[in-house]
């Protein structure tokens, strides 16, 4: 059936690729004098749209999808494509056009393709709150602070097009028995069913599961506190065994680390040939004349899988035998003049696009700590050794945050790896770049914790 109640219209999505295409065929009929050389390129790119599409789930977008996933899915899309069309134009040769004119091309074909998928996903939230179309008929089974906030969800984003009707209390003095929710459910033809884990009994999950099986009812979970619930699982079987891992995370996928390897060197050379090659000299002269020796100072500091590499800095403190013990505090004396203004700047850390370059550091990731404080940390805060999971950054999710500089407490340290697990099991190239832009404005603002 292509319609089913409260559901996109089950023609929408052939409706996205069929925009698409038209798009992509339109805007590249320019580079083609012969009908045969041009349907070659139809049915070459059509096919290897759709292959790529269902493999990284571009048309996989829901109400709930986050601005945010859009555009990663969107930056992905891109850069294959991309390499889809240069490799059709390098196979035939035999027609004529430049580099230039396929770059603009595909930049163009990308931009449309983005203002069409945004303008589908705004006008059916407009639509959703607006005449209250596309509505979900959903329950809420439990009752308890988790349930509240999803119900708050709900009633304050009329957008997401969620129309809830009832939440049971199925635990307590005023409980509900799990058939009268079943029954209330089939009466009012809901399309939706969250429960609670916390608060379902065993008996009466395995009842809820059977249910929603044998009725074509979505059944989905709320977490309680237990933490293991409020993991990104990643669920997988072997054999016909499911097994569910810890975390997933998205950087250790082969073309993930591709795109982010990719980001990396070309942001890395940009800056080591555009801004080092120049700001170095001038740079390294002024922190002689100021203070006896190196330009660069390096130091020891755990990388992927807790593997020691020299971290390189401009020389912003004297040389004295601390400097690989203690972290820089306010007002510190070791610190020179120059130091403080290229800390202030953020200018020392530049060096390290070197680092990421020789593939030891990458631009955004977790900040690595000095040798001798990664051991203190490892027995002190719990999943500390979690971020080493991925290579350090120049720059991270947890310093564009607020949680930069000096450690002052432990609180100072936990968020940071809170937020440092965060990125790690959620990273999108979209992610990095907003990262990277946060982290100039930061610098040309200034941030009170660079000393």
């Amino acid at each position: 059936m292509i319609f089913k109640k409260g559901r996109y219209s089950g023609f929408l999505r052939p409706i996205s690729y069929t925009i698409d295409l038209v798009i992509i065929h339109v805007l590249a009929h320019q580079f083609f004098d012969q009908n045969f050389e041009y349907l070659n390129y139809i049915i070459f790119v059509s096919l290897a749209w759709i292959i790529l599409s269902l493999r990284s789930n571009f048309y996989e977008i829901y109400r709930f999808t986050h601005v945010a996933k859009i555009m990663s899915l969107i930056g992905k899309q891109g850069v294959v494509f991309f390499l889809i069309v240069f490799a059709f134009f390098g196979y035939y040769n035999q027609v004529k056009t430049d580099p230039l004119s396929i770059i603009k091309y595909v930049l163009l074909t990308m931009l449309y393709i983005t203002v069409v998928k945004f303008t589908v996903y705004y006008l059916l939230k407009k639509y959703r709150l607006l005449l209250r179309g596309n509505l979900r008929r959903v329950v809420i089974i439990g009752l308890n602070q988790k349930t509240d906030q999803l119900r708050n969800f709900f009633e304050n984003n009329p957008e997401y097009g969620y129309n809830l009707l009832r939440t049971f209390n199925i635990a307590g003095k005023n409980k509900v028995p799990i058939e009268e929710c079943l029954d209330y459910i089939l009466e009012n033809d809901i399309d939706e069913i969250y429960s609670s884990v916390a608060e379902i009994k065993n008996p009466d999950l395995l009842k809820l599961i059977d249910f929603a099986d044998n009725n074509l009812k979505i059944l989905k979970f709320l977490p309680d506190n237990k933490e293991i619930y409020s993991k990104k699982l990643d669920f997988t079987y072997y054999g016909f065994l499911p097994i569910l891992s810890l975390r997933k995370i998205p950087m250790d996928e082969p073309f993930n680390k591709f795109i982010k390897r990719s980001f990396d060197v070309i942001l890395s050379l940009v800056i080591i040939i555009g801004v080092l090659s120049w700001l170095t000299p001038l740079l390294g002269l002024i922190i002689k004349l100021e203070s006896k020796g190196p330009v660069f100072f390096k130091q020891k500091r755990n990388g992927l899988d807790y593997q020691e590499f020299f971290c390189y800095k401009f020389r912003s403190m004297r040389p004295n035998p601390e400097a690989h013990l203690h972290q820089v505090r306010k007002d510190d004396e070791r610190v020179t003049r120059v130091g403080r203004i290229i800390r202030k700047t953020s200018m020392d850390e530049l060096p390290q696009f070197i680092n990421v370059l020789k593939g030891e550091m990458s631009v955004v990731g977790p900040r690595p700590h000095m040798v001798s404080h990664t051991h203190m940390y490892a027995e002190r805060i719990d999943k500390f050794m979690v971020r080493h999971f991925v290579k350090p950054g120049i720059t991270g999710l947890a310093q564009v945050s607020g949680y930069r500089g000096e450690v002052e407490n432990d609180s100072d340290i936990i968020n940071r790896v809170k937020y440092d697990i965060f990125y790690l099991e959620n990273w999108s190239l979209f992610l990095d770049i907003k990262i990277v832009f946060q982290t100039i404005y930061n610098a040309v603002r200034g941030d009170k914790k660079a000393y």
